[in-house]
């Protein structure tokens, strides 16, 4: 077994739990992408046993702190066993759901998302690269499921030094269709492209926050709502079942929008109630104050603005912008959920920069709750990192 040494004083994280550990960290030692090292303290002590990646700046991702652990098939097992087990436990109300969440799960760079029978998976870092064919194998035995589709597209598969994937891994068809499955959620339904769409094919991690804005439409009588970097539509679907009588659903992408027109059809919705805009968000907010238009509700879920704390000054600056505009076109009572997926934007820095958008916008509001992903998303106690989704529900003041 190759060995990695670290540097004096750059063991701590580990000592922590923590699963990472970057280049400037180690002292020597090298290996094969991917293959399993034993990582040692600067005086020779067992530190975990982890992943090597030679070309990234996380150089190591931990797989256990066991000193008698074997990183074998039967350790995937288990590993991916108690992960399905979790979700056994959350007995998550749909079957579009996480199976597994990366270092969340013990797995780091492994999502593995259920829709229906297929599932779709991201191999993203050298680790579970190495050990594809293996997991795939373990992973149709235990969820019973006979299609697998990879969608280890994500950019920083780059930095893995690892070419992106987008196929058919186990079963499924050269047939286009066969890539699409409708799940529900919520009582609704939502069809899902697990080749073509975002992420894995869809964004389960806004569940939860989906049947809550139907609540809050409701409960606050929002007749008129703005759904902004809409996607395919899951929080139109959500405002059209609280009762809102107008949505517009506004993205750049006119075949989402198209599918976020299919998705009211296909929960029985009136049509006429849904608008789509294809546009630039940023430019559309700016335009619809010109015209006076306003809404008693607002979602704001953009992409992702800043991937690492290197970029969240620009983030801040983008997200201020876009909350700004849209605290200037709510109505006076109405409600703004607005929502950061920057893992470089911590919570507290969230609401901080929406408080700043409040200021220019010279308005005050409620801040009703506070939101994050869900439950089948895990942030776990040593990696607080995992706490990418951050959001807040504000009511705007009246006067």
């Amino acid at each position: 077994m190759k060995v990695i040494k670290l540097r004096e004083g750059k063991e701590r994280s580990l000592l922590r739990r923590h699963p990472w550990v970057f280049q400037g960290s180690v002292e020597k030692g090298k290996a094969d992408s991917g293959e399993t090292v034993r990582v040692e303290s600067h005086d020779g002590s067992f530190l975990a046993w982890g992943a090597y990646s030679p070309e990234s700046q996380i150089r190591v991702r931990a797989w256990s702190w066991q000193a008698s652990e074997r990183i074998d098939a039967a350790f995937f097992e288990r590993k991916l066993a108690t992960a399905l087990a979790l979700r056994e436990r959350l007995a998550v109300a749909s079957d579009g759901v996480r199976l597994v969440h990366g270092e969340a799960d013990g797995l780091p760079g492994l999502v593995v998302d259920r829709y229906g029978d297929i599932l779709s998976v991201q191999f993203l870092a050298s680790g579970v690269e190495r050990w594809k064919a293996t997991i795939a194998d373990l992973l149709l035995k235990l969820t019973g499921c006979t299609r697998l589709y990879e969608r280890s597209d994500a950019s920083v598969r780059s930095l893995e030094g690892l070419p992106s994937v987008r196929a058919w891994l186990r079963g499924g068809s050269e047939d286009p269709a066969a890539s699409i499955v409708t799940i529900h959620e919520s009582g609704w339904k939502l069809t899902v492209d697990v080749a073509e769409g975002h992420k894995t094919g869809y964004y389960l991690d806004q569940r939860e926050n989906r049947a809550r804005f139907a609540q809050l439409v409701e409960q606050y009588g929002c007749k008129s709502v703005l759904n902004c970097f809409s996607y395919t539509g899951g929080f139109s679907v959500a405002a059209l079942a609280g009762g809102a009588t107008r949505v517009v659903s506004v993205d750049s992408s006119a075949p989402a929008l198209a599918r976020a027109t299919a998705h009211v059809r296909l929960n029985g919705f009136d049509p006429r109630r849904h608008e789509t805009r294809d546009a630039d968000v940023n430019t559309l907010l700016r335009d619809l104050l010109k015209t006076d238009e306003r809404f008693d509700a607002i979602v704001l879920d953009p992409p992702k603005f800043a991937p690492t704390a290197a970029h969240a000054d620009k983030a801040s600056r983008a997200y201020k912008d876009i909350n700004r505009l849209a605290l200037k076109l709510l109505k006076p009572g109405g409600l703004l959920l607005t929502f950061s997926c920057s893992g470089g934007i911590s919570a507290d820095l969230f609401h901080k920069i929406v408080a700043g958008a409040a200021m220019d916008a010279e308005v005050d509001g409620a801040l009703l709750e506070r939101l994050e992903g869900a439950p089948d998303h895990p942030t776990t106690l040593f990696f607080p990192e995992g706490e990418y989704l951050k959001g807040l529900a504000i009511l705007k003041s009246v006067d």
